[in-house]
């Protein structure tokens, strides 16, 4: 029986064997806690008919499972110094790629068309947190043909990916996230599941993408402007975050008939509104 790689013992002694140092700039925090990669593979509903790409596998912990439980599985590791350790770590498994690359900078459309003949993949990481966002939303906006993604974040920005109109965690990666997705928060996971131990908790978050988007929207890129503009400035009244965000291509007049035509008060803060209402009060900004 092949040795799991998640546990303290074996992560040790990986760790000394090829005397890495971690690297505080790649956000490097192992896994060590086979029952919280039971529920990311349980939550993923990986099947052996899946291609699934994996973002930052670090020594292959979650690797290791996703290889026993998929088709394939395209690892993507910036740090170079990891890429023998994988290779080494998980010799006895044929159905792994490893790409040295920044995930920012593959052709991931490419990719899956190469992989997968454009069927849809599933993404499964234990993302750094540095650079999470521009991760998720990159997978997003890239047309890339994508089922889900399953992966480990910080607690805060699970909460602020599902997090609905009025709460402080709300805001605009709560509303591009539900534009696409929706979320689901599978487990949240202490520090001590990690080598080294973030300061801060984690959870794991399932984002099943919709076929298309969850609301009907003349020009989303608009309705992304609109968005970031209304929570520039929090504090202040939609209309004047509007119109201070919004370069003044806008007068005040057009933005006040927009938000009375959509049902909107005249005083009401961005926080408040839903992704619905966001995508009509941008539908009547597209007809100006």
């Amino acid at each position: 029986m092949i040795e799991r790689i998640a546990s303290p013992k074996r992560t040790i002694e990986i760790v000394k064997k090829n005397d890495f140092a971690f690297q505080k700039k790649f956000g490097q925090n192992f896994l060590i806690d086979s029952h919280v990669l039971n529920k990311i593979i349980k939550s993923a509903d990986i099947t052996k008919e899946d291609v699934v790409i994996e973002i930052g596998p670090g020594i292959g912990s979650l690797t290791q499972e996703l290889a026993e439980n998929s088709k394939e599985v395209i690892a993507i590791e910036i740090d170079n110094k990891l890429i023998p350790i994988l290779k080494d770590t998980l010799k006895d498994y044929d159905n792994i790629t490893f790409i040295n690359q920044d995930i920012l900078k593959v052709d991931l459309v490419k990719l899956v068309k190469e992989k997968n003949r454009n069927k849809p993949i599933k993404v499964v990481a234990n993302l750094p947190y540095y650079i999470t966002t521009p991760i998720i939303m990159g997978l997003f906006e890239n047309n890339i043909p994508l089922d889900s993604i399953t992966v480990m974040v910080q607690k805060e920005v699970a909460d602020r990916m599902r997090a609905k109109p009025g709460t402080k965690e709300y805001g605009a990666l709560s509303l591009a996230v539900q534009y696409y997705s929706d979320p689901y928060i599978v487990a949240n996971v202490p520090p001590n599941c990690f080598m080294p131990r973030p300061k801060i908790g984690s959870a794991v978050i399932k984002l099943t993408k919709y076929k298309k988007p969850s609301v009907d929207v003349c020009d989303n890129k608009l309705l992304f402007k609109v968005i970031r503009a209304s929570f520039n400035q929090r504090r202040k009244t939609l209309i004047n975050g509007l119109y201070n965000n919004l370069n003044k291509e806008y007068d005040k007049e057009q933005l006040k008939q927009a938000l009375i035509s959509t049902g909107l008060d005249l005083n009401v803060r961005g926080e408040a509104l839903s992704l619905k209402e966001f995508a009509d009060l941008t539908n009547e900004l597209f007809k100006i």
